[in-house]
């Protein structure tokens, strides 16, 4: 095998402006507790042979049982080692033996479970305490009537992790049970927790088996210059006390540096015996800290119930207050245009070895990352994320698009119902969360009617949360406040359009070019595409869209946000509100290429950047233009090598192509400080060096502004050989906590932090002391290298998990490969208080939220650089009772001629006199037909040619021309061929849809011409 070992580089821990959370202020009397219910359980995989007599009974000896703390997959072992669709779903037991504290005497005891996979019954002491079935959302216990007070409980589950599994009552499947996206993490994946209450108490938001909706804070009058806002606590209240009660009903607000910045309320509130009934209480609160994008400041609102001037009940909820418009096909965020820039991530958002389960500085982790690489938004894909997911949001500062549950289609009948529940369920759940702003009705769009109930659901539960309900697709819909398709570039004059899964590409990290060891031909791999509908797997002539190295990789990503950023806010009426790029970290869900998981992540399983992710971070610099200017070049500065053929060596290269992207209107490059000249621009950001004549050293890319202001400097260097191995801790920022959950993440670093590009050294660890080796994920072996204690290094880095034990203590890790010196990594974990299996270190509570990029600024985000010229009316050679559909703002109607040549042509009158420099046009068959067409300014021609194929949009220059009328004429025969057939789209074809990929059977007459939008422009 060759090896070319040189140096590795740290990626280091997201941590830049970070605020700490404040201890709770103490109220004397209250009697509510949560409870951390994670530690301290049993797991039997298999199901019982007594129909549950025995498993369930609490005198059940259990000694045998495997000893695990939640939360935990049962089959997490098989994340990413085999694919989705053979992940183990079988039924598995878990049992919890805990004792309440003495002050726990006759009050109300609640479990709440963030959620589990995939149905559940439960037993207290022996006895059918309930059911849950819909495998995502979160659902509540009352446990009241079954504990044991003074003594053992305890508790026993059985998890139906099937594929197949039915609702009990209805023998309905569940549409989101997919074995293509929604991982088999099977169990308790998530958080458990136990609440202790009085019996006049404040009830928690879990609708599924308790029916209660808990708290709802909100803003409304938010005024951003001044500050201000009214604030609102409503909070629903049930009375179990025995009796009828009168109580007061006070609100606090806590800001992020401890501080009591309002109190109000105060009213008297009576409620009788068996009675629940909701309170509510505001007033106007100066001087806030508005949640932003970067900017995670969250407030801490105390609700608090009094009786006889006694805090006797007092709720805390974490939430910040923003402010958020829709109109005009734009998204405001604090009064401020936001143009979405994001990533489409699958809601396991898993990782090796361990699944989705990870504790909360590892979710701030990763979905920090998305932030620091100037994205703004995570739009969940297929069911509702998990509360630890979406509190991560909140503090990072990521907006969340939140789905409720689906597959691919719209539904009827007993699953559309799933689908509503769980959407009244997730909302009731997550609308304190100010980072949630898009609901999601479904992952293709739905009916009208079903949008409608979805709205209603809203209205009825959230209504003053500032958050829009959508769809994927909904191009024509009056209902809708948000849409947008999966693939294509979608504009809109009305409500947002943004793309919400953009770039289906795939590469792995392991490949840098066509001229880099372990060498990569671009494109080349498994032709088998793998179908996400039905699982088939068939042949395709051209699988390069799926098997790209990270230099082909690098310019697409380029490539396909700049569909986006051309027609952002600024450039015309009509506008695109962005997009989700498909997705943030290579997933264990449906794959298509050589391996058993997916590789379209920007950055992959182990969240190590590729390339890509940089390009992003270049890109994405601003909330609509580019505010802050900044380069990137791809790749490295090794010797370039041709790949070696038939067992020959690899032969050395005198030049490689040198890829930069930039946000300069110009761009220079150095090597060893001698100039080789300015870039090759394409796609605004993308600027490439031909043939460079490789020679060790640094090389340096400048780039400039139109006037020739320097902008940006961005370099990297060759570096020299490896002589040994670093290891960097990175942890949770209060320490690695020895509860059976934490997990610590592991690097090979140099001596000088450079990173040897070209290493692919096989690294053995040794592990000792109070943790578990949970390892990391390589490819070249059956299953990934996953919890293999020898793994390479790729590109010169890898990472490794290791979790802790119930034991606090010392670790030692030490890692070691041939010709490396030996590095070694010591550590300690920090002891976690449990008592008879419950503790009070509730690790999402603190975890500091990430200040970064500051509150919103003030000003625009954008420069007006186009203005539409408005069209009145059309005539055309056939079919003009449609005219208007050509420019009626609607991407599901189009305007078309009858097929003869001599009426292929349509003229616009214009509003009004103009200069005319441009035109957009979304013609019919936009990835596989091009139209020979001529444009007319008034009877000057300003445009002849055949128009280029796209994924949506064509954006047609020209010399500036004035007149009232423009006439799109057609002069030949459309030519078709798709110029995207190695993209495949999920979704069968569906009629109505335009892009001929998804009409085989469109009428292809040689004189046909098909008009979905055209717009005209004038320069401002």
């Amino acid at each position: 095998m060759m090896i070319m070992t040189k140096k590795n580089i740290v990626l280091v821990l997201f941590m830049l402006l970070v605020v700490q959370v404040n201890a709770a202020p103490a109220f004397k009397g209250n009697i509510r507790t949560k409870y951390n219910f994670n530690p301290q359980w049993l797991l039997h995989v298999g199901d019982s042979q007594k129909g549950g007599k025995d498993f369930a009974d609490p005198n059940f000896v259990d000694k045998n049982w495997k000893s695990v703390d939640l939360p935990r997959a049962f089959n997490e072992d098989e994340a990413y080692r085999v694919a989705i669709d053979e992940h183990t779903d079988t039924i598995v037991w878990y049992r919890k033996h805990f004792r309440l504290p003495r002050t726990a005497k006759g009050q109300k005891i609640f479990l709440e479970f963030e959620g589990i996979r995939f149905g559940g019954e439960f037993w207290i002491n022996g006895k059918a305490v309930g059911m849950h079935e819909n495998a995502v959302m979160a659902f509540g216990l009352d446990i009241t009537e079954y504990v044991n007070y003074s003594g053992d409980n305890v508790l026993a589950i059985r998890i139906d992790n099937s594929w197949r599994y039915r609702e009990r009552a209805t023998n309905s499947t569940y549409q989101w049970n997919d074995r293509n996206f929604n991982a088999n993490y099977g169990g308790i994946p998530k958080n458990v927790f136990l609440h202790v209450t009085s019996g006049v108490y404040q009830t928690l938001p879990l609708y599924s088996n308790l029916g209660t909706t808990g708290t709802y804070i909100y803003a409304r009058e938010i005024n951003i210059s001044k500050k201000n806002a009214m604030i609102y606590a409503e909070s629903e209240l049930k009375n179990e006390s025995g009796k009828d009660q009168t109580l007061s009903f006070e609100v606090m607000l806590e800001d992020m540096e401890g501080k009591i910045i309002k109190q109000f309320g105060g009213s008297e509130v009576q409620i009788k015996k068996g009675e629940t009934k909701t309170v509510k209480a505001g007033a106007l609160v100066e001087n806030l800290h508005f949640w932003s994008w970067g900017y995670g400041y969250l407030y801490n609102v105390y609700t608090v119930l009094k009786l006889n001037g006694t805090p006797v009940d007092v709720v805390k909820t974490r939430t910040g207050f923003r402010k958020t418009a829709f109109r005009d096909g734009m998204f405001l965020l604090n009064d401020r245009v936001l143009q979405l820039k994001g990533y489409a991530q699958r809601t396991s958002n898993e990782w090796p070895s361990v699944g989705m389960s990870v504790p909360p500085w590892l979710s701030d982790y990763s979905n920090g990352l998305i932030v620091k690489g100037n994205g703004n938004l995570v739009r969940w894909m297929h069911v509702t994320p998990w509360k630890q997911d979406v509190e991560s949001c909140d503090r990072v500062g990521l907006i969340q698009a939140m789905p409720a549950g689906d597959a691919e289609k719209d539904v009827t009948g007993r699953r559309w119902e799933h689908r509503t529940a769980l959407m009244r369920d997730a909302i009731i759940y997550n609308r304190n969360n100010p980072s949630v702003i898009f609901y999601e009705g479904g992952n293709e769009s739905i009916s009208e009617a079903h949008i409608g109930e979805l709205k209603a659901i809203r209205d009825s539960f959230d209504l003053y949360g500032g958050r829009a309900m959508g769809s994927r697709e909904m191009l024509d819909s009056r209902i809708a406040e948000w849409g947008g398709e999966m693939l294509y570039i979608n504009k809109s004059a009305k409500h947002p359009m943004w793309a919400t899964e953009y770039l289906r590409d795939e590469g792995l990290r392991k490949y840098w070019d066509n001229y880099s060891y372990p060498f990569h031909k671009d494109g080349e791999g498994s032709k088998y595409y793998r179908s996400t509908v039905t699982n088939e797997v068939t042949q395709r002539p051209d699988a390069t869209a799926y098997n790209r190295n990270q230099n082909s990789f690098f310019v697409e990503t380029i490539v396909r946000w700049y569909d986006y950023f051309r027609v952002r806010p600024g450039t015309g009426k009509r506008v695109s509100s962005g997009g989700a790029n498909i997705i943030f970290s290579d997933s264990n869900t449906h794959y298509r290429g050589a391996e058993n998981y997916r590789r379209s992540g920007e950055v992959d399983a182990m969240r190590i950047a590729k390339d890509a992710f940089f390009a992003h971070m270049v890109m994405w610099n601003g909330w609509v233009d580019i505010e802050k200017h900044s380069s990137y070049i791809a790749g490295h500065w090794e010797a370039p090598f041709n790949a070696p053929e038939a067992g020959k060596p690899a032969t050395r290269r005198d030049a490689k192509d040198v890829l930069v992207v930039s946000t300069g209107e110009k761009v220079e490059l150095w090597v060893n400080g001698k100039s080789q000249g300015f870039g090759e621009r394409s796609h605004h950001f993308l600027f490439t060096f031909r043939n460079v004549k490789y020679e060790a050293g640094v090389i340096e890319a400048v780039s400039y502004d139109a006037k020739g202001n320097e902008l940006h400097r961005s370099k990297k260097e060759t570096t020299g050989v490896a002589d040994r191995i670093n290891l960097t801790l990175m942890q949770a920022p209060d320490g690695f906590k020895a509860d059976g959950a934490d997990l610590v993440m592991v690097e090979v670093v140099d001596r000088e932090g450079r990173r040897c590009p070209l290493a692919n050294n096989m690294i053995s660890f040794d592990l000792k002391g109070q943790a578990e080796w949970r390892g990391g994920i390589a490819q070249g072996k059956e299953g990934n290298y996953i919890l293999d204690k020898v793994l390479p290094v790729e590109t010169g880095v890898n990472r490794v998990l290791i979790r802790a034990t119930r034991k606090a203590g010392k670790v030692q890790l030490t890692a070691s490969a041939e010709g490396l010196k030996t590095g070694t990594l010591s550590f300690s974990s920090k002891a976690v208080s449990v008592q008879h299996g419950l503790s009070t270190y509730l690790s999402g509570e603190q975890q500091p939220s990430n200040l970064s990029r500051g509150a919103t600024p003030a000003g625009s985000s954008f420069k007006v650089t186009r203005q539409n010229v408005e069209i009145v009316a059309a005539t055309a050679g056939s079919n003009e009772a449609d005219v208007t559909n050509s420019f009626d703002d609607n991407e599901l109607s189009e305007w078309k001629n009858d097929g003869r040549l001599s009426s292929g042509w349509i003229k616009y009158e214009l509003e009004r006199d103009a200069t005319i420099s441009a035109a957009d046009l979304k013609l019919t068959g936009w990835r596989m037909r091009s139209y020979p067409v001529q444009i007319f300014v008034d009877d000057v021609k300003v445009w002849e040619g055949d128009t280029e194929k796209s994924l949506g949009y064509i954006h047609l220059q020209f010399k500036p021309t004035r007149g009232r009328f423009v006439t799109i004429k057609l002069t030949g025969a459309s030519a078709d061929k798709d110029a995207f057939g190695g993209i495949v789209e999920v979704a069968a074809a569906t009629a109505g849809e335009l892009d001929l990929f998804k009409d085989p059977n469109a009428a292809r007459a040689d004189g046909q011409l098909r008009i979905v939008e055209a717009e005209f422009f004038e320069k401002n």
